[in-house]
């Protein structure tokens, strides 16, 4: 009898420990106010006025906006669908409720390189079904066309596309790896001869190398990318049906028979995922707690816990998440280094962000933030308890 009781009291204690958090139903969220959980209201509508006031206040038109923000690569255009944008909004989400917000949060907006954090997710899924062994596998291994030939190019890994040090060689629906945010001190010609460097040696920022990824996951699930995202993780944590991923108007390839568009990582040339902030603050609530929502395991924590492990090629990023990391001083600006360190965030052109901070138990979402704001705004939150 006593050994049932105690089976009973372990079972209760691992239940009311899980339910720390709330985690919202399909088209509903419950909202509490920030005294609730010992913040100054005053402080946070102050802190939410300098996000309004400080925005990102860019062209609306994010074709033009695109094409300004990338004008020293001679070769970028638009490839891919776009969306005139909304006005500033966000949420801050504690404990999994809204305890703030501005503006309009189910507005769907493209996000540009956040799109990252959710093509880093579902390789996540890829690793947790065994479609792929390990993420330090050669993607050679999978991919059994041309995109991998080459001595360098044949010893890519899923991490190294991961974390960007790939330094992958080629041309993907009529784009150069060299042509993505080229180094402007340098010539085209220097550009086009540049060596490639050893697979994991070295941190680059490129889309296509990224798109590459997308590609490469679609020859492993066999179906397109944003049927796995909302089969896997949309649906799961009751995500609205207004969210969007896209490609380019070339990227239609074919898979088993059947036409399917390769997505793209980011909106640099169009596309990525269009989504509203109340969906990323599901996203950001699923990575706070650990790749579980309401009980059940969405993504494996051994896989969170990689996505946020500092690279060795460049200690703020991990598997396609930025990381406030301590190891990335060097790297980081002066507000980032006042609040914690373990700090997480997906990052997307124009001021998208979705941060988590798992001292607060807390996710914030801000699209169209200004330049710089992000990090003061965090600061400003959690000095109002």
């Amino acid at each position: 009898m006593k050994k049932n009781l105690s089976i009973i009291l372990i079972i209760f204690f691992l239940y009311a420990n899980s339910q720390d958090s709330y985690f919202p139903g399909k088209n509903n969220w419950d909202v509490k106010s920030p005294s609730e959980f010992n913040y100054d209201s005053k402080k946070i509508q102050k802190a939410i006025d300098f996000v309004i006031d400080n925005q990102n206040r860019g062209d609306k038109d994010l074709r033009v906006e695109i094409l300004k923000g990338f004008s020293t690569e001679p070769y970028h255009s638009i490839k891919g669908p776009t969306k005139k944008r909304g006005e500033s909004n966000g949420l801050i989400i504690k404990d999994g409720y809204i305890i703030a917000s501005w503006g309009d949060t189910k507005r769907v907006d493209m996000t540009f390189s956040v799109t990252k954090s959710y093509l880093s997710a579902i390789t996540g899924i890829a690793v947790d079904k065994k479609l792929i062994r390990s993420e330090k596998d050669f993607v050679s291994n999978y991919v059994w066309d041309k995109t991998f030939d080459g001595e360098k190019n044949s010893l890519i890994t899923w991490e190294h596309l991961l974390n960007q040090s790939s330094d992958w060689f080629g041309n993907l629906f009529g784009i150069n790896h060299w042509e993505d945010r080229p180094d402007t001190s340098k010539s085209i010609d220097e550009w086009r001869s540049e060596p490639q460097k050893q697979p994991g040696t070295h941190y680059k920022y490129n889309d296509v190398r990224v798109n590459v990824l997308a590609y490469s996951l679609l020859q492993v699930f066999r179906e397109s990318l944003p049927k796995v995202l909302k089969n896997t993780i949309m649906d799961p944590i009751n995500a609205s049906d207004t969210w969007r991923w896209y490609g380019y108007e070339n990227s239609w390839v074919n898979i088993d028979g059947v036409k399917t568009q390769s997505v793209s990582g980011g909106g640099h040339n169009g596309g990525g995922i269009f989504i509203s902030s109340e969906d990323h603050g599901r996203f950001g609530l699923l990575f706070l707690n650990n790749g579980i929502w309401d009980g059940k395991r969405v993504i494996s924590e051994e896989w969170i816990q990689k996505s946020i492990t500092p690279s060795e090629t460049n200690p703020e990023y991990g598997y396609m998440w930025w990381i406030n990391s301590k190891l990335g001083e060097d790297y980081q600006t002066t507000d980032w280094k006042n609040v914690p360190t373990n700090i997480f965030y997906g990052s997307g052109f124009g001021g998208n962000k979705v941060i988590i901070i798992p001292d607060e138990n807390m996710v914030v979402v801000g699209r169209w933030f200004g330049r710089n704001t992000e990090s003061t705004f965090i600061k400003m939150i959690l000095d109002s308890k």
